[in-house]
């Protein structure tokens, strides 16, 4: 990887039996790939051992001491090493998953001073409500969220073999890996030349 290249890590967030999020993340990291400004690692949280029930101390308090269980090496590992990060979410009951939410509370300083833009999916609002819900979160923990996005709304019919019907998804792909590669650099670089005051 150098200087002009970004790890990217898309984030499967929904962990339901016989999710879609797969397929858009797919799709997302074909976009990434084409656009060549990123390194690019899906991470599905299905695959990962996610608890629910917390330590008591938070992980902004404990640092790297934080006792996180085995099965989330690999999870930590990733967003540790990211530069950016695109989080795919469907929307259930006008919000994002529980997974999603556990994944994000189990981590404090991974998400800090990156870059995060969302793609989502859902019946007619296109899980946009997920993405309002997540922006809220992830302002809290210093991430920066990436005002473009894309959703798609119906996708059980505006998708066919793998791919959005829409032909101008593509476009507005690159749009947001634009603006998420800026802010990779601009954000790695501020890292690198001070510790971000959180």
């Amino acid at each position: 990887m150098d200087n002009d290249t970004y790890k990217l890590v898309v984030i499967v967030g929904s962990v339901r039996e016989g999710r879609f999020g797969p397929v858009v993340a797919s799709w997302v990291a074909e976009q990434a790939g084409i656009h060549g400004g990123f390194d690019v690692d899906v991470v599905d949280l299905a695959e990962i051992d996610i608890p629910l029930s917390l330590p008591a101390a938070s992980p902004k308090i404990a640092g790297d001491g934080y006792p996180r269980p085995v099965g989330m090496e690999a999870l930590t590992s990733a967003l540790e090493g990211a530069d950016a990060f695109i989080i795919v979410t469907p929307e259930y009951n006008h919000s994002y998953p529980a997974s999603l939410k556990a994944a994000i509370d189990w981590h404090f300083t991974q998400w800090t001073a990156k870059p995060v833009a969302f793609v989502s999916y859902g019946g007619a609002a296109g899980g946009r409500h997920a993405v309002l819900h997540l922006e809220n979160v992830l302002t809290e923990l210093h991430a920066v969220t990436i005002r473009d996005g894309l959703a798609f709304p119906k996708y059980f019919t505006e998708w066919q073999d793998g791919r959005p019907l829409d032909s101008e998804a593509p476009g507005y792909a690159k749009t947001v890996l634009d603006q998420l590669a800026w802010w990779a650099g601009a954000l790695r670089s501020a890292r690198e030349a001070a510790p971000y005051p959180a």
